[in-house]
């Protein structure tokens, strides 16, 4: 069996994110499944429902963590963050590392389905690599305005090494 390492930039953002043993939590574009991992590695009680609009991803992120899926502590499906549907009001935090959706098009139907089902007190996490410093303003103020957009308060944090950017959306 071969162990597959996480990223530095991965585990510098789900530690941020604080998980805690009871958070439900939504995984945008789970990709090769390392935030899924770190995710569960965290949960007791709480579950992780990651969703990407890739089979591959899907795959990549239901064979790394197998044994969370057997567990219930998390489920994949292949779907567009646009026709999500999950019980309302039952997220704690959502995540999300370089999905460009919220900073290359109009996205403020998705958000507000975030924001619908995301608890008071919750959160929207939203990473991104910042190695293309040109890029970091653009992404930050788009995806500051979608989220502010639709009722989160936001807030910005960087790390230099690895460069990540984090966009917060508190509700």
């Amino acid at each position: 069996m071969v162990v597959q390492t996480i990223p530095a930039r991965i585990r510098w953002a789900v530690e941020l994110m604080d998980v805690q043993p009871a958070d439900h939590v939504l995984e945008i574009g789970c990709g090769p499944g390392a935030g899924a991992e770190l995710i569960c590695s965290r949960l007791e009680t709480g579950r992780l429902f990651a969703i990407d609009r890739s089979e591959s991803g899907v795959d990549r992120t239901k064979r790394r963590n197998a044994k969370y899926v057997d567990a219930g502590r998390l489920t994949v499906r292949q779907i567009d963050l646009a026709t999500l549907r999950v019980p309302v009001k039952r997220l704690h935090k959502v995540f999300a590392f370089n999905v460009n959706l919220f900073w290359v098009r109009e996205c403020a139907d998705e958000v507000a389905l975030l924001h619908e089902r995301v608890l008071p007190g919750g959160a929207v996490f939203l990473f991104y690599e910042a190695n293309r410093a040109e890029l970091v303003p653009t992404i930050v103020q788009k995806t500051s305005a979608a989220l502010a957009g639709s009722g989160f308060r936001v807030s910005v944090v960087e790390q230099k090494a690895p460069a990540v950017v984090g966009i917060i959306g508190r509700r």
